[in-house]
């Protein structure tokens, strides 16, 4: 899988490469990872990517131009590209779309800056946009790390263990039961006993009262769907 950072700014990305799992990938060749940036496609002689906003407002908006360049060259070498736009003003990124987009070859991040991006980039462009929750960035770089990495871990071989992906929070509307591991007692803090016993049903028991548990102190909505989804099972 082949992902494209359109980004003012690579330095703030390529460094999360640099180490752990994703390291790893890109070394046995599952993801390569490519940065393409729109000031170097600027037709301004000082090389300017932004502009005041149309209609008034505080702050500058990426303009078109740059953007329009960039995408269209990206586009041209491969017209199958899936382009995403991070934003708040979007529906929520959720696993679901983290384990349908990683079946994809080849996706681009597009990261705004400045008060954001003229809409008609991504109005033209635009394949899908997400956000990734209800708060405001300083750019749109934290934010597409964040989809690149929650995608991968649904790639075939990014993972070690492909098993963990199964008891993960999301993969059903429980949040995921907690995890212990070893010394069994801690400076007086022990790991819940039924988990050293060896009976697997009632530690899976054990876990899904867990989860439970932590699902309606931390996210009652997902309990919900929790109970309707065994109701209609």
């Amino acid at each position: 899988m082949t992902y494209t950072f359109v980004t003012l700014f690579p330095n703030l990305i390529e460094g999360y490469f640099k180490d752990s799992i994703l390291k790893r990938a890109i070394e046995k060749n599952l993801l390569e990872i490519n940065y393409l940036n729109p000031r170097d496609h600027s037709k301004n002689k000082h090389f300017k990517v932004d502009d005041t906003a149309v209609g008034g407002g505080a702050g500058m908006v990426m303009n078109p131009q740059p953007l329009f360049d960039a995408l269209d060259d990206l586009k041209s070498k491969d017209e199958d590209v899936h382009i995403v736009f991070v934003t708040p003003v979007a529906k929520p990124f959720v696993q679901n779309d983290a384990k349908r987009l990683a079946k994809k070859s080849h996706i681009a991040f597009v990261s705004g800056r400045y008060e954001g991006i003229d809409e008609r980039v991504i109005e033209k462009y635009a394949d899908e946009v997400f956000s990734i929750g209800d708060y405001i960035l300083t750019g749109g770089e934290l934010a597409s790390l964040v989809l690149c990495d929650a995608i991968s871990r649904n790639k075939e071989g990014v993972l070690g263990n492909s098993e963990s992906l199964e008891v993960e929070s999301f993969e059903t509307p429980l949040l995921e039961a907690p995890s212990f591991s070893k010394p069994q007692n801690y400076e007086g803090l022990s790991v819940p006993s039924e988990y050293l016993k060896g009976n697997h049903s009632k530690i899976r028991s054990l876990k899904l009262a867990l989860s439970e548990a932590k699902t309606k102190f931390f996210r009652p909505e997902q309990l919900l769907k929790h109970k309707v989804t065994q109701r209609l099972s």
